[in-house]
């Protein structure tokens, strides 16, 4: 269990089977020494807010810390999004950044 707080995140609706689910896709920017980096969440089980941000709780038990502020892609993980959706087409979308978490049901 482990605690992430992406330098910009978005959330991924996935629609499989007539299931949905959402996972949290975050992205860091690296610097001279070290590259961009990113992670794609197990699943969102629930969020919790505070005033400057969201903790995305995932199936494995990780959070995700992500501010409010950062919302949206690196330029890694708008490509590792384009991917998905050319390997998914129609599966996979980005919530928009209002998005109200408390009327979310997670499935997982």
């Amino acid at each position: 269990m482990s605690d992430y707080a992406p330098d910009r995140w978005v959330v991924l609706k996935i629609v499989n089977e007539g299931n949905t689910f959402y996972k949290v896709l975050a992205g860091w920017v690296g610097g001279y020494l070290e590259g961009d980096s990113w992670r794609l969440n197990s699943g969102v089980t629930c969020v919790t807010e505070t005033i400057d941000t969201y903790t995305f709780s995932g199936t494995s038990g990780s959070k995700y810390v992500c501010s409010k502020h950062s919302y949206g892609t690196t330029i890694m993980t708008a490509s590792i999004f384009n991917r998905l959706s050319e390997r998914f087409p129609g599966q996979i979308s980005i919530m928009p950044e209002d998005t109200d978490w408390d009327k979310v049901t997670f499935n997982y």
